[in-house]
């Protein structure tokens, strides 16, 4: 496993180390072991996996203090842009996005911090998507933003008359809108 340092500080991508044979591939998706060893101390508690059609934007979404939740993110099948915008008011990177392609076949992980609201858009025809978190969802305590907000003009790699977004994420607010922060 070998960690690449983002933009943005605590964001890491996970590259898994894939052993390949006649038989296919193997590796470990998860080890507490060696994430410890690099830094990422989160107590995964459970997982969760969606399926979604190409064009599907799911966020930005996010849990508040004391439910905020840390995400490992990964793709089982098909292809992903993962984004994470930073909403730590005491970060130097407050209000800023970064985003990476998140497949199958890159095998590729985000572990996307406290503090941060997380969405993906689906670039291939489907994509299965499983994330761990290390708390539980509690609906008092989830936010959003608006997947098209100007402020953060986050390209999410979609032509705009593809884009599929629930009716939830719709009504979200904008970036210059929030009145929570971490």
């Amino acid at each position: 496993m070998t960690l690449e340092i983002t933009t943005i500080q605590d964001l890491v991508i996970i590259n898994p180390t894939v052993f390949h044979d006649e038989r296919g591939y193997f590796f470990e998706a998860y080890n507490q072991a060696k994430f410890h060893e690099n830094g990422i101390n989160y107590q995964f508690i459970q997982d969760n996996q969606s399926f979604s059609t190409r064009g599907v934007i799911r966020g930005l979404h996010l849990q508040i203090n004391p439910y905020a939740q840390a995400k490992l993110v990964r793709v089982l099948e098909g292809e992903i842009l993962d984004v994470a915008v930073d909403l730590r008011k005491n970060s130097e990177t407050y209000g800023q996005h970064f985003s990476v392609v998140l497949s199958a076949t890159n095998k590729k992980q985000l572990m996307v911090p406290h503090g941060f609201a997380h969405g993906f858009s689906v670039l291939s025809e489907t994509a299965s998507v499983l994330y761990k978190v290390d708390q539980l969802y509690n609906k008092d305590s989830e936010r959003g933003i608006r997947y098209d907000d100007p402020t953060l003009a986050i390209d999410w790699q979609l032509d705009s008359k593809e884009i599929i977004v629930s009716e939830k994420d719709l009504i979200l607010p904008s970036f210059n809108d929030i009145d929570w922060e971490f």
